[in-house]
């Protein structure tokens, strides 16, 4: 139910959800400008100068990798993963609602998974001070806690999602 002359609760969570999603996608994806300067700093060094870095590729890896990961809310919210729109079209609407929400069920217990198994594995290796064993050898756990990190965030932007295209508590379908 809306209040007089305001937005749900629902839409507020929504909004919410885009807005932060809108915000890590923006900032990691910024992150993307700093592996640039790393492949062109490497590039240079080897090239003009016969001296290789140690930190430029495991830096290149590990940037990329934490966009990549935190930035998948920000492609879900934009419909950009991919989803087979061809078999998904043979259905009537009131079936693609229907299998909308099995799926919504699947990819629950997916990032579920993520959420629990990520976590476990970047808090053991915050605790072991685990490295990546390389001559620069920087700490990994900062990347390992990108996997549960960007699972919560996507299972925000798919529930946010959800409730838009099913309309629960007034929130409406984007365009």
């Amino acid at each position: 139910m809306r209040p007089p002359g305001g937005r749900s609760p629902v839409e507020r969570f929504c909004d919410a959800v885009d807005g932060l999603n809108e915000w890590m996608g923006r900032i990691w994806g910024t992150a993307i400008l700093v592996v640039t300067f790393a492949v062109v700093y490497e590039v240079v060094a080897r090239t003009f100068f016969a001296h290789a870095t140690t930190w430029a590729n495991e830096t290149t890896i590990y940037l990329s990798a934490m966009a990549y990961l935190i930035c998948g809310g920000y492609a879900l919210r934009y419909r950009r993963h991919v989803r087979i729109d061809v078999v998904y079209q043979l259905f009537s609407p009131a079936a693609r609602k229907r299998l909308d929400l099995v799926a919504f069920v699947f990819f629950a217990g997916y990032v579920g998974a993520l959420v629990w198994v990520g976590t476990d594995m970047a808090w053991t290796s915050l605790q072991q001070s685990e490295g990546t064993g390389t001559p620069w050898n920087p700490r990994i756990w900062p990347v390992k806690m990108a996997i549960p990190i960007a699972a919560v965030l996507l299972l925000l932007q798919g529930t946010a999602d959800l409730l838009r295209e099913r309309g629960i508590g007034g929130a409406r379908a984007r365009l």
